[in-house]
């Protein structure tokens, strides 16, 4: 039988972890001294003493390994508790924000998909800004320790071509995540800090500088005003062009690198296809821009560059409204953000590994037909990729595309235009934060649509962050026999 008390206990550690980092936005509440801080002071002791409950009670079945089944529940687990908490300092501290509100934007921080409901930015007490960057900032790193953890041991989405590259976990989940979380956690830090220091030599602001730093890293996109990253121009967009492409290449590649073994950086076949594909899709949206919309050089290349390195790597930051370019462009923008980053970063979507998989099984396909005596298997970074993983890309492959269908169909269900129902349900999948058109596109937010609209755009947040396979597989009844 399943035993879920390991479960329980890593799920109350985090809670009352969740709960200790609430004291930083009370701080700066109080520091702004606005009169907010008592909301996270309840939420806090809330989340803290609930986890700390849940902890206590469940520390009798502690151990090192993790069942598969239980390594599955404490992914899902992780994902769908730490968003209801994170919910309550939005309704307790946003006058008017509903728990659906509340819950819709706490799971877009921390999936770091960057979609929010929350409007006037611009005048949001310090706290509320600050627990926002936060967030995301706890589902990047997060993000990384379940990519480079748990989906090779899940070997979930062909992630398992990755088990023996960083650090082999041999089925000891705990100990291994700690000790991962751990190197890691300060390469984050320090990319962190490294652009919020950038921002700030760049002008700007110091909260503003850290805040954004925070959600750049992270690749979440969630920004301090309104015009979300349209508040800043010139050199802030370069700096964020910069960091955002670091966040969303390999971290195991930074591990190498700080041990003194640099050529794997430059020699890895992910980096070289996401930064070929990056410069191609830059290339030509800055050559559309300078000549049918009439741009000069310079800021065609700049708005590009931005744009679409924050769509291609599912940041979702916007500098302006791009849905203002042109039919191509926008189209150009719905499939990069369904591309995505390398594994192992904190970017989102279906990542660019997958797809070089899925053209390598392709081409042996087509040689195959050519010569059909001949023995051609699709390679990988000079690896044969094996039927275990070429059947788990494809199978991601048809999984992404129906979720992203059926969430398509639920929102239309709902009311929405089928350019609102498509986008939405593509950055809900994807993790990417705007969609297209008037209501979702990059000049609004999602604050007008229904809260059943909300809540499905949730469960698609979810479901995309943790690769689909990590969800699904709890709704199947072999999975609870086992």
């Amino acid at each position: 039988m399943l035993d879920p008390r390991p479960v329980g206990y890593v799920i109350g550690l985090l809670l009352m972890a969740l709960g200790a980092s609430m004291a930083l936005p009370l701080l700066a509440d109080l520091q702004a001294q606005n009169g907010h801080w008592p909301a996270f002071l309840e939420a806090g002791l809330m989340t803290g003493l609930i986890g700390m409950c849940l902890s206590l009670a469940t520390s009798n079945a502690v151990r090192d390994r993790l069942s598969l089944q239980q390594t599955f529940m404490l992914t899902t687990g992780v994902w769908l508790a730490l968003p209801i908490f994170a919910a309550l300092p939005f309704v307790f501290g946003a006058s008017g924000t509903s728990y659906t509100d509340g819950f819709f934007e706490a799971m877009s921080g921390l999936t770091t998909t960057g979609a929010t409901v929350l409007t006037g930015l611009d005048d949001m007490p310090a706290g509320l800004l600050l627990w926002r960057g936060l967030l995301q900032w706890f589902g990047g790193i997060g993000v990384i320790v379940v990519a480079m953890v748990f989906l090779p041991e899940l070997r979930v989405g062909g992630m398992q071509i990755f088990r023996s590259e960083g650090f082999d976990t041999m089925g000891k989940v705990l100990p291994r995540a700690a000790e991962i979380s751990s190197t890691i956690s300060t390469i984050y830090i320090m990319i962190t800090v490294t652009c919020a220091l950038a921002y700030g030599a760049a002008g700007m602001g110091g909260f503003d500088a850290i805040v954004h730093a925070m959600t750049t890293v992270s690749t979440g996109g969630f920004a301090n005003y309104d015009a979300s990253f349209g508040a800043f121009k010139g050199g802030h967009e370069y700096i964020a062009t910069v960091f955002m492409i670091t966040a969303a290449l390999p971290f195991v590649l930074y591990v190498q690198l700080i041990n003194g073994e640099a050529r794997p950086l430059w020699r890895d076949p992910q980096v070289r296809a996401f930064l070929g594909t990056a410069a191609i899709l830059i290339a030509v949206a800055a050559s559309v821009l300078v000549a049918l919309q009439g741009l000069p050089v310079e800021r065609a290349i700049r708005e590009a560059l931005f744009n679409l390195t924050s769509i291609l790597t599912g940041t979702g930051y916007a500098s302006t409204d791009y849905m203002t370019w042109g039919g191509f462009l926008i189209g150009m923008f719905f499939f990069a953000g369904l591309i995505g980053g390398c594994a192992g970063s904190t970017s989102c979507s279906v990542k660019i590994f997958r797809y070089q998989i899925l053209f390598a099984a392709v081409k042996a396909q087509v040689r195959r037909i050519h010569s059909p005596h001949g023995i051609f298997r699709p390679r990988y970074d000079g690896r044969t990729v094996t039927e275990d993983v070429l059947s788990s890309v494809m199978a991601f492959f048809v999984l992404f595309v129906v979720t992203m269908g059926v969430f398509s169909v639920a929102l239309a269900l709902t009311g929405l235009d089928l350019v609102t129902s498509v986008s939405g349900a593509a950055a809900a999948v994807a993790n990417i934060g705007p969609g297209l058109g008037p209501v979702i596109g990059p000049a609004g937010n999602y604050a007008p649509l229904s809260d059943l609209a909300k809540w499905l755009l949730a469960a698609a947040m979810l479901i995309g962050r943790l690769e689909l396979v990590v969800v699904y597989v709890l709704f199947t009844r072999r999975f609870w026999r086992a």
